[in-house]
């Protein structure tokens, strides 16, 4: 497995999205822990989580205690970065809610501790802004988690530039990541990914394969995906991945899975080489 790094974390170049595991549509838990574990077979040091990935409102943090319960039972457990977050909530309802309170964010942070079975979280993230909430104080909650030792790296996620710079400077310079939406069919976090390899600040695309579903139909912007696929013998989805990590090397793309199959495709982008070309005209596309 290829890698790349998070602050002074090298992780596998291909990450891994945990959130179908535990929403809506989500498998039993035998295929997730199946999952999982295929996942670290393939190479996976980086797994992304939340304590807001869960369907019912009496399970606050599924998909961290799932993901513990899969470390704990495999011998490459300890050798992976677990990413979560904290300042979204779910009611139960199927919505999402918002709390970036330095109180809220401060217990989250010790409920994922305690579900996650460490002392520290490698790497903890600001979910999503609070308009209630200036975000100078939520961000000063996770540096303070971070002057703490609750967490040993410190990212935001779902931020523009500007909250990436201030973010950046109120935790001393000390922001490794940045977690965006970042997908053929939504690219509006350019600006953000540029500004992450300005800063050297890893980049985490989420929902990476966002339009790839539409690759095969003729005329689509996303047509472009289908072609290079099949000149290569590989799935547009290996094809956006590899996209996507040829774009800059902050780039760690973290793709959701629920099934083993899913996540052995995607960690084959990490070995597909795309010429500069086939690069340029998926940026066109």
């Amino acid at each position: 497995m290829h890698t790349r790094r998070i602050g002074d974390v090298e992780v596998s170049a291909i990450g891994l999205g945990a959130m179908p595991m535990s929403i809506e549509g989500r498998p039993d838990e035998a295929r997730s822990l199946a999952t999982l574990h295929a996942a670290l077979d393939a190479g996976v040091t980086l797994i992304d989580t939340a304590d807001a990935y869960h369907r019912d409102a009496g399970e606050v943090g599924h998909n961290e205690t799932l993901i513990a319960k899969a470390l704990a039972s495999h011998p490459r457990g300890g050798d992976v970065l677990v990413a979560t977050k904290g300042g979204h909530l779910r009611p139960g309802d199927g919505s999402w809610t918002l709390d970036g309170s330095p109180g809220h964010l401060k217990r989250a942070c010790e409920e994922s501790l305690r579900r996650l079975g460490v002392e520290a979280i490698g790497l903890y993230q600001f979910h999503r802004p609070d308009p209630r909430v200036p975000y100078a104080e939520s961000v000063g909650a996770v540096r303070e988690l971070l002057d703490e030792g609750k967490i040993r790296m410190a990212g935001v996620s779902n931020a523009d530039p500007e909250q990436i710079r201030l973010a950046d400077e109120i935790l001393g310079g000390r922001l490794v990541s940045v977690q965006n939406q970042f997908s053929p069919a939504f690219r509006s976090s350019e600006p953000e990914l540029e500004l992450c390899a300005e800063l050297g600040v890893a980049f985490l695309p989420w929902s990476p394969f966002g339009g790839i579903s539409r690759a095969g139909e003729l005329g689509t912007a996303y047509a472009p995906f289908a072609r290079i696929a099949e000149a290569h013998g590989v799935s547009p989805h290996r094809v956006c991945l590899a996209w996507m990590l040829a774009r800059s090397p902050v780039v760690v793309p973290i793709p959701g899975a629920s099934r083993p199959e899913s996540i052995r495709d995607s960690v084959g982008a990490a070995d597909l080489v795309l010429t500069a070309d086939e690069v340029a005209e998926l940026d066109a596309a």
